[in-house]
């Protein structure tokens, strides 16, 4: 105990003042990034033979798999009867709950199936055949295969799906964690990459101040003149108050449900 307190006491106070940038100047990713990876690379140095045994056997496939069957059946049925038979009370109460709480269901699960940690592992034994590698080697490729199946299937009765996040913003986002340079919301709507630089920005936008310029930006006219800065999650958030929390959640609501529709409408 007395040790690991000591362990304790040597982390920075700000993560992102950690692991420096490469000597090019270029960092591959953010400072907090990389210190996150140097923690977890000690951590697994020091309690390997705790740690190890636990990411082998921690797989939740039959109960995660049957919740995710639940939620997105519930979800479809919910839809179904919100076009034939709700009225519009019943459709927003149904939305509040238990909507919400099965939409959040699908995100964690698909987010853990993304990460790995929903299906199982292959044998961690070591067995110095070449059979056993090849074994490996398909397990994981039959693995990562139905891992994006479940991805884009399992994100199908939400409007806006979590597919696109998952699938092209959260990984990224793990990698760019704190860095506006290299993602921001000007940024995020300009580039022409296939992955979002980090898509968690589009969330955390609408609940707290990030670094970096506003996006996206558009110029009407021919004249050179300012930029015209559109961002939904910034302006809403620009008139949250402080000690007022019902006032700041209805802002939130609005806002991320506004924005969300029309990212439907563009999909």
């Amino acid at each position: 105990d007395k040790e690991e307190s000591n362990n304790k006491s040597q982390l920075p106070i700000n993560a992102t003042q950690g692991v420096p940038a490469s000597s090019t100047g270029i960092a591959t990713s953010s400072q907090a990034a990389q210190w996150h990876k140097q923690r977890r690379k000690e951590m697994l140095q020091k309690y390997s033979d705790r740690i190890s045994p636990l990411e082998r056997s921690s797989s939740s496939n039959v109960l995660g798999l049957s919740l995710l069957f639940l939620s997105n059946a519930s979800l479809l049925a919910m839809a179904y009867l919100s076009g034939k038979a709700w009225n519009p009370l019943q459709i927003f109460l149904a939305a509040i709950f238990p909507g919400s709480m099965f939409s959040l269901w699908t995100l964690q699960i698909l987010h853990d199936c993304l990460h790995g940690s929903l299906l199982p592992k292959p044998s961690s034994r070591p067995l110095p055949s070449l059979k056993h590698d090849n074994n490996n080697n398909n397990h994981v490729k039959k693995k990562k295969k139905l891992q994006s199946l479940l991805l884009f299937w399992g994100s199908m009765p939400s409007f806006f799906g979590y597919h696109l996040y998952l699938r092209h913003g959260h990984l990224s986002h793990h990698k760019s964690l704190g860095d506006p340079r290299s993602t921001s919301l000007r940024q995020l709507f300009d580039s022409d990459k296939s992955e979002f630089e980090d898509g968690d920005v589009l969330f955390a936008a609408h609940r707290m101040k990030l670094k970096g310029e506003a996006g996206p930006r558009f110029r009407i006219g021919k004249e050179k003149k300012e930029d015209l800065v559109l961002s939904i999650s910034r302006t809403g958030f620009s008139h949250w108050k402080r000690g007022r929390p019902l006032r700041n959640a209805a802002i939130f609501a609005a806002t991320f449900s506004f924005e969300r529709f029309l990212l439907g409408i563009n999909d």
